[in-house]
């Protein structure tokens, strides 16, 4: 019988762990959850094998581990490293959905030695957005076209949220922590032959205009460093090379006021905030004046109207109330995350929608030619969420296939490469992650 560790069943791990519960039945395989507080996953699956499992206590981890034949992390990015040792030293395979680390990266060589994998960034975004991409782009290259620009973007979504009465279109549907920290450092990519570099404080007042067939407009954002994918993706000498996050349009004006403000920031701890309200949060970053409201003194600090759309998204999020905080310490960014949930937290009525657009650019005997993708996943409750299928789904087949030898490969990896992206994408694509492509007209 063979033994699949799962560690963290946090709200990511629901779909995958549902998925491999069943595939286990008809595979004869022996599923074990490990959590630090087991009683929260013996309540999410009762019928589930659950233990109490730390990977920093090291000697009782590894003894825990040492029998399994593959493992999957679910746990903190940062604790990954200490899930990789103990597999590469014993020929364990493992999966992770986070982005792989250097340290891990060195432990490639031992995985191989040991006839062992770890397959990293096998989630959406990294990991959907990689095997989509690459059988594209493998298409392309292998036609003999010239590639000359590759664009993508993903975004976490509502479904239906242009009929709520919330302006900003938004909930969170992944960590809340990300969503306010996102863009936190300098942007890079490359447009048209040329370097570009975003500072954040001006990142969200870049943004572009993307339609989706039948879905309508959204704006997207630069996500980070996208030339960290030229090698990932194999793209040198790529005219334009840009990867990007979806939101709905106006998102991004509302959340530069956050930034702007100095709100996201988390370097430093606020004083005196178990005593603070919302209202008087958002003065803090303000000029004193007493004579002034502190809705006058934010709109006249960005320039922008008192009736426009940015106050008002941000007098909908009750802001402006002197609605206590309700934490006794915390950075600027743990206190507007905070301050968030209280009205970005999905409810029963809620249901989150995952969107992932592509757009191609090349050369086919020198006329410009341009195919665009998109996938869009619905989720089905708050616990049956589009994130947690679309990061969970992609990491079950991959266990599947490596279990039942469909899989071979060795070494650190990221599906990037075809023995990993076609058969998990063929099985993904039978489970309803359908790209739809379309040969668009160049002017």
């Amino acid at each position: 019988m063979k033994r699949i560790f799962i560690l963290g069943a946090g709200r990511s791990s629901t779909t995958l762990i549902e998925y491999l519960i069943e595939e286990s039945k008809k595979n004869d395989w022996q599923i074990i959850i490990g959590e630090k507080e087991p009683e929260t996953a013996l309540n999410k699956f009762p019928n589930a094998q659950v233990i109490s499992f730390d990977i920093l206590d090291a000697t009782d981890a590894r003894a825990k581990l040492i029998d399994a034949h593959l493992v999957i992390s679910m746990l903190p990015a940062s604790l990954h490293i200490h899930v990789a040792l103990i597999c590469a030293n014993f020929g364990i395979s493992m999966l992770t959905a986070s982005y792989v680390s250097a340290e891990i990266k060195n432990l490639s060589r031992l995985f191989q030695e040991k006839g062992a994998c770890c397959i990293m960034e096998m989630g959406l975004d990294p990991g959907v957005d990689h095997m989509s991409a690459m059988k594209v782009l493998d298409q392309i290259k292998s036609a003999g076209h010239q590639l000359t620009s590759f664009e993508t973007f993903t975004g976490g979504l509502l479904v239906d949220d242009l009929k709520t009465d919330n302006p900003w279109h938004y909930k969170f549907t992944w960590n809340p922590r990300n969503v306010v920290l996102a863009g936190m450092g300098v942007v890079k990519f490359i447009q048209q032959g040329k370097y570009k570099f975003i500072p954040y404080h001006k990142l969200f007042q870049r943004t572009e205009v993307i339609h989706i067939p039948e879905y309508g407009y959204f704006e997207g954002y630069a996500n980070r460093d996208s030339l960290n994918y030229i090698d990932t993706y194999n793209l040198r000498g790529i005219k334009t090379l840009y990867r990007g996050t979806l939101r709905r349009p106006g998102f991004c004006k509302g959340w530069d006021v956050f930034v702007q403000l100095g709100a996201t920031d988390d370097s430093y701890q606020l004083e005196q905030v178990s005593e603070m309200t919302h209202r008087q949060f958002i003065n803090s970053f303000l000029q004193y004046n007493p004579d002034d409201s502190v809705e006058l003194k934010l709109a006249q600090y960005l320039n922008i109207g008192m009736e426009s759309d940015e106050m008002y998204k941000l007098k909908w999020l009750g802001l402006f109330e002197d609605t206590p905080i309700g934490l006794k310490e915390g950075t600027p960014a743990q206190i507007l995350e905070h301050i968030l949930k209280k009205k970005w937290t999905l409810t029963g009525k809620d249901r989150d929608m995952i969107i992932m657009w592509h757009k191609f650019d090349y050369l086919d005997n020198g006329q410009p030619k341009q195919i665009q993708a998109h996938m869009v996943v619905e989720g089905e409750s708050q616990l049956h969420t589009a994130m947690s299928k679309t990061v969970g789904l992609p990491l079950g087949v991959t266990a599947k296939l490596i279990l039942q030898n469909k899989l071979n490969v060795t070494g650190v990896q990221v599906p990037t490469i075809k023995e990993i992206y076609e058969p998990v994408l063929s099985e993904l694509e039978s489970m309803g992650f359908q790209f739809i492509e379309r040969q668009m007209s160049v002017k």
